[in-house]
């Protein structure tokens, strides 16, 4: 026998009514794992969730800002440096457990003789060979992952423990071969002592481009990633957000 409709939305108000939230309220105004809105929008809401206000961000390669082009400027006190000002990422000028976040985008695709991936030279331009010495005897895509090692540990040390370490990356295919850089750089970073907290997906709103393929082999990659870890340290227990 049919429900009749006004015993049927008494029982549905009911059961709306026994919902609790405790110690906050209802809201769909959350931050999102995946977006198509761009670098410069998601990397604010990730700091929303994992550094607190007033805290020392060391952006080690800063570029031209694009990540903080919606973050209020007194919110954060950012440490801006970057290759091309003279200071590696690989040997920052802080002291040891100085640092509350870092922040690592470097050049994440090699460039062997030149490639359709002009927007990834700055990687053989500055890392390769660049004043502070070639410090990886790496080729392709192991020397990318040198690249976020050896940055990682740099990292490491000026954080305090429990600071927060944001990395972008991108997965590629090297010598027709696919590499999962972001799954490689989280057992890397687990392995120096970090804790991997959190994963975030951008999606590029233009189409990729390749040249001279004259057979598809593997998808063509149109996201990156955001990875967050944390400096475990000598402590325990488990992420706690910012208050």
């Amino acid at each position: 026998m049919a429900e009749a409709p006004e015993i049927g939305a008494g029982i549905r108000s009911r059961v709306r009514s026994r919902r609790r939230v405790r110690n906050g309220k209802a809201t769909n105004d959350l931050v999102l794992s995946a977006s198509a809105d761009g670098n410069d929008r998601m990397f604010p809401r990730i700091l929303t969730l994992y550094v607190n206000n007033g805290s020392t961000v060391a952006d080690v390669t800063y570029g031209k800002g694009v990540f903080w082009r919606h973050v209020p400027p007194a919110r954060y006190k950012v440490l801006a440096t970057d290759i091309q000002d003279g200071v590696d990422c690989r040997d920052l000028p802080y002291k040891d457990g100085e640092i509350d976040c870092v922040v690592l985008d470097p050049p994440y695709m090699h460039t062997p003789g030149g490639t359709a991936h002009k927007t990834q030279s700055p990687f053989e331009e500055h890392y390769r060979n660049n004043r502070s010495g070639n410090q990886t005897g790496s080729k392709y895509h192991e020397a990318v992952l040198d690249l976020y090692g050896s940055a990682g540990r740099e990292a490491y040390r000026v954080l305090r423990d429990r600071g927060v370490l944001i990395v972008k990356c991108q997965d590629e295919v090297c010598s027709n071969r696919q590499r999962f850089t972001h799954v490689e750089i989280i057992q890397l970073y687990t392995d120096m002592g970090y804790v991997a907290e959190d994963l975030f997906v951008v999606m590029r709103n233009n189409r990729p481009g390749i040249s001279c393929a004259v057979r598809q082999v593997h998808a063509r990659k149109n996201h990156s990633y955001f990875l967050v870890f944390w400096k475990r340290g000598e402590s325990r227990g488990l992420w706690e957000s910012p208050a």
